[in-house]
């Protein structure tokens, strides 16, 4: 309980003007006073145990002792549990006292229990200083003849009362974004009067540095701010005097009346500084005000790259990766590994410790210390020999984030040692000369290094070693390589794989690039083909397939190796699962996310996170939760990507027509085609049919023709459909003269590059065939006539029956697909479906050609695809809506002079093309109606996915299949994202195990008897 005051403000003032005690005498009643006056508790009224609150907290001593010595042990002056630790220091002293009286809170506060202040007092000075997580670091000074103001009172009393107050709400990335702008209006600036880019940015990096060096006291106080007042009117002054600076950075020395520090490293070369003009000077002016102390590096190196680069300057505003997300990789990568060490570690130090306890002798017990200290001092060389490798580095974040997390480890081992029992006295031996990193980009290349340096830096001031670094304080980071990471072309006819330097961890976020973007992204057909040359993988693997292969190689190499990276969503399917495949024949996947969100040059995209190694982790873990093993596609449980093509499920499924060239048309068109009579005498009917590729199907039917010559027809016979041939003959021959995939291959313009005979031959015969877009959100089917000619974005199924339709429609076909199928973004924007993974494979209840078709299990499903369907296209066009239109379309044109063949499919197409344009009938899709999911479509699907466990049920008996399976995925859908309610994410995922191991036991039987 606080007593009542018993010193006005005006009294305390008056009273500690005129004491002149050493710090020791003056310091516990000097706190007691503050507390009477502002009416709080002193530590004994509040806790008598010192539990919580108390004068002279001990504390073990982090800071450097002589090799052999013991440590000692400190004390915070005063320290209240969650709210403050307080440091004092004589009165009357240099300010330099209180800079090194925060300087121990800083190596204290962890065994503090890192409170939300750290405040240093010397009486006449009282300095505040924040110590939130995240936030840039504040200052608050309240000075001992201003103490009586209401302002000085009231921010005292917080210090007691409500010190999350003084949380600030400017955060660390706020304070970096804001820098990086500012860099980045600068770095244009110089750009637009024609400065070399690469020496503008090596210029703005030694600028950017010296504010950072400013800020943190490694240069005198504002020595850049006001070298740029002082002469902003005078920009070769100012230039002359920039380069005199940087030089005496580079040796250390005097810079006027100032000593400066020996900072070395490459970046303070003698290239001479660039003169800005006065605007610029402005916008340097601008952001040395900033707090530069308190930018984060693991954003900031992006930031910056973009500010620098012309070709990203565009991102500058956009997302950039959090430290979360590069924690994702970091932790379980990098640091559980060492963390299990350092466990093992203490414990053998404390098992030592209790031996000491017992033994009696002095000379044992030295003999016994001398172990601890060993164990202590070796475990802190071993983190400072850890090598970390990220071979696709950029500005360095992950490597900055790598060299934190081993500082942080680092520091509990020495906080550990400075224990009273143990007394040993350490010193943070990790240097950023530990990581290597390769980086094609020279700009990034170049601010890896400085970024790097400015987190260790940072570093080492918050947690109070700043003063202790050695010098020179910058070392030339030789490690951080600007080269090609994954191929060696030093032999042009012999490419081969690039070497990656030696490391324990292999961390980073390779480049993601499809195969077909290879030479649009601007990759040399010489470059690519030595790419094939120099690797085993299928030439379709995704660019950062390549990394994962050569830290496969790494880890081949060396078993010790661990390596996480990042991989397109892709990487589990196709080709580019290879990669993966092989991964788990050399070493394992102790870690994986399949499925997570990240920033990637400035955009949100999905992507998904692997660890790697030998083999030896016993734990894994998938999507943060233990698994007993992880399979190549990123599932565990049953892998389906085991399963085999069944014999009898084949030249059923077709990709559709590849036309490359504009051989579609619109109704109009296509309308003047078929009115057009020939000179052959046969209609335009029999080469203009009706074209969908999947957005007709996900949307609404845009009422599209297309000019189809079937496979072999003949130029002569092809120009008898005169209007139709001449239109492709203007628009067509023209594109395909110049296109890669045009005459080249041997098909003659007229006829569409890819046409698909057998899937032509296989639907023609049917009156309609089943279809589904090969990439979509949701795994629709739906049936079309078989005049409408599929194009290639579609999955034409030779078949026509309802069942088949109702299979393929079901739960169990889509998680099959699904797991199948290759994935491309996040899983809300679907996958993609191909005939031969994702149908091939699939055990239907009965395989194709021996369904019972008049058993009741077969009917059932018929039935209810049927009726889902006539449900689904009476949404779609209720008739109530398509009757009107209807009416006027044929009250327009009755198609008497169209071939009698084409004329419903002319008609159809009038009044979709009509309706296409209704306000009302827009919003009726298949995606739409997916996504709304209204309760009757739920049951639809429900009672459908019933009837064919029921018919799984009768043909597997192995399987225990449960017709109460479909109520699962009734609201959660197949394959899906999981639900956030836990039990029933956990029922999916045991009935989705379930379902697929059994599809998989009688794939392997279906397969294996063919």
């Amino acid at each position: 309980m606080a007593m009542s005051i018993q010193l006005t403000p005006a009294q305390f003032v008056a009273k500690w003007s005129k004491v002149r005690l050493p710090e020791r005498a003056a310091s516990q009643e000097h706190f007691i006073d503050l507390c009477r006056m502002l009416g709080q508790p002193t530590p004994a009224e509040h806790d008598a145990t010192g539990a919580e609150y108390t004068f002279e907290k001990g504390v073990p001593v982090t800071g450097p002792a002589s090799k052999g010595s013991r440590g000692e042990r400190g004390f915070a002056d005063v320290w209240w549990k969650g709210k403050f630790a307080w440091e004092y220091k004589r009165k009357g002293k240099k300010h330099a006292d209180l800079i090194e009286a925060y300087r121990q809170l800083c190596q204290y506060r962890e065994a503090l229990e890192n409170p939300p202040l750290l405040i240093v007092s010397d009486i006449n000075h009282t300095e505040i200083h924040t110590n939130f997580t995240g936030t840039a670091k504040q200052l608050h000074v309240v000075e001992l003849p201003e103490l009586d103001t209401p302002e000085s009172l009231a921010l005292l009393r917080r210090v007691f009362t409500a010190p999350d107050s003084f949380k600030p709400t400017i955060t660390a990335e706020a304070v970096t974004q804001e820098v990086a702008q500012q860099i980045g209006t600068l770095a244009q600036a110089l750009r637009d009067r024609d400065h070399d880019p690469h020496t503008t940015a090596h210029f703005l990096m030694k600028c950017m540095f010296c504010l950072f060096a400013e800020d943190v006291e490694l240069l005198p106080p504002n020595l850049f701010e006001r070298l740029l007042k002082s002469r902003k009117s005078s920009p070769e002054r100012l230039a002359t005097a920039l380069t005199g600076l940087f030089a005496q950075m580079n040796t250390g020395g005097s810079f006027g009346v100032d000593d400066i520090s020996h900072f070395n490293g490459s970046l303070f070369d003698d290239a001479p500084a660039l003169e800005l003009t006065e605007d610029e000077i402005d916008v340097l002016l601008t952001a040395a005000r900033q707090d530069w102390g308190s930018v984060e590096p693991a954003v900031f190196g992006t930031l910056f790259e973009r500010s620098l680069d012309p070709n990203t300057r565009a991102q500058i505003g956009a997302h950039y990766t959090s430290r979360e997300d590069i924690m994702l990789v970091v932790e379980p990568v990098v640091m559980a590994p060492l963390r299990s060490e350092w466990d093992e570690v203490r414990a053998e130090v404390e098992n030592q410790i209790q031996r000491r306890a017992r033994v009696k002798t002095e000379q044992t017990q030295k003999k016994i210390d001398k172990q601890i200290h060993k164990l202590l001092r070796d475990f802190v060389e071993r983190l400072a020999s850890v090598r970390v490798l990220d071979p696709a580095c950029g500005s360095g974040n992950f490597l900055y984030l790598a060299i934190q997390q081993l500082l942080d480890l680092e520091k509990q081992v020495i906080t550990y040692a400075a224990r009273q029992e143990i007394s040993v006295g350490l010193f943070p031996l990790v240097r950023p000369t530990q990581l290597h990193g390769i980086e094609i980009n020279t700009y990034a290349a170049e601010l890896a290094q400085v970024v790097i340096w400015i987190g260790y830096l940072q570093w080492m001031r918050d947690n109070g070693y700043i003063q202790g670094i050695r010098k020179p304080i910058l070392e030339p980071l030789q490690s951080i390589e600007c080269r090609d990471a994954i191929l060696d072309r030093s032999d042009p006819d012999n490419p081969k794989p690039a070497d990656w330097q030696d490391a324990d961890f292999i961390i980073g976020n390779p480049p993601f690039l499809g195969s077909k973007l290879f030479r649009q992204q601007g990759l040399e057909d010489d470059y690519i083909d030595a790419m094939f040359k120099a690797f085993d993988l299928p030439n379709t693997s995704d660019l950062c397939c390549y990394w994962f292969e050569l830290a496969r190689r790494a880890i081949e190499h060396d078993s010790d190796v661990r390596a996480g990276l990042l991989g397109t969503q892709g990487i589990r399917g196709g080709s580019n699962r290879t990669v993966l495949e092989r991964i788990k024949e050399t070493g394992d996947i102790f870690m994986a996310w399949s499925d997570r969100k990240w920033i990637l040059d400035g955009a949100a995209v999905h992507v998904s996170i692997i660890g790697i190694d030998s083999g030896e982790q016993a734990q894994r873990r998938l999507d943060g939760k233990f698994v007993e093993h992880i399979n190549p596609n990123l599932t565990h449980g049953a892998y389906t990507s085991s399963a085999q093509i069944i014999a009898k499920n084949k030249s059923i499924a077709f990709m559709g027509d590849t036309k490359v060239g504009p051989f579609d048309v619109n109704i109009e068109a296509a309308l003047r085609f078929l009115r057009s009579p020939n000179p052959n005498g046969r209609p335009n009917a029999e080469v203009v049919r009706p074209w969908v590729n999947g957005l007709d199907l996900t949307r609404r039917w845009r009422a599209m023709w297309i000019v189809d010559f079937p496979p072999g027809t003949a130029l002569d016979e092809a120009s008898s459909f005169e209007q139709p041939f001449e239109y492709i003959r203007d628009n067509v021959r023209p594109m395909r003269k110049t296109a890669r995939s045009g005459d080249a291959t041997g098909v003659p313009w007229w006829i569409h590059q890819r046409p698909r005979p057998h899937m032509r031959k296989q639907i023609e015969v049917l009156k309609r065939y089943v279809a589904t877009p090969n990439l979509t959100k949701f795994r629709l089917f739906v049936l079309l006539d078989s005049r409408v000619l599929p194009d290639h974005q579609l999955i034409a199924f030779a078949r026509s029956d309802d069942y088949f339709f109702g299979v393929l429609h079901s739960s169990i076909h889509e998680l099959w697909a699904r797991r199948m199928g290759t994935q491309l973004r996040e899983a809300e924007s679907g996958f993609r479906y191909t005939p031969t993974t994702c149908f091939e494979t699939f055990p239907l209840p009965w395989p194709p050609g021996s369904e019972p078709t008049k058993h009741e299990a077969h009917q059932r499903i018929s039935e209810v695809a049927k009726e889902l369907n006539a449900q689904r296209e009476r949404w779609l066009n209720p008739p109530e809506w398509i009757e009107p239109i209807a009416q006027v379309v044929d009250a327009e044109d009755d198609f008497a002079d169209v071939a009698q063949e084409a004329r419903a499919l002319i008609r159809q197409s009038a009044i979709m093309a009509r309706a296409a344009k209704d306000k009302n009938l827009k919003k009726r899709t298949l995606t739409n109606l997916y996504n709304q999911r209204p309760t009757w479509l739920k049951l639809a699907h429900e009672k459908l996915d019933r009837g064919v466990l029921a018919a799984y049920a009768l043909v597997d008996r192995e399987g225990g299949w449960s017709e109460d399976w479909a109520e699962v995925w009734i609201d959660t859908g197949a394959g899906q994202p999981l639900p956030d309610d836990h039990d029933l994410a956990e029922r999916r995922r045991e009935v989705d195990q379930r379902v697929l191991t059994n599809l998989l036991r009688m794939n392997a039987a279906r397969a294996g008897c063919e």
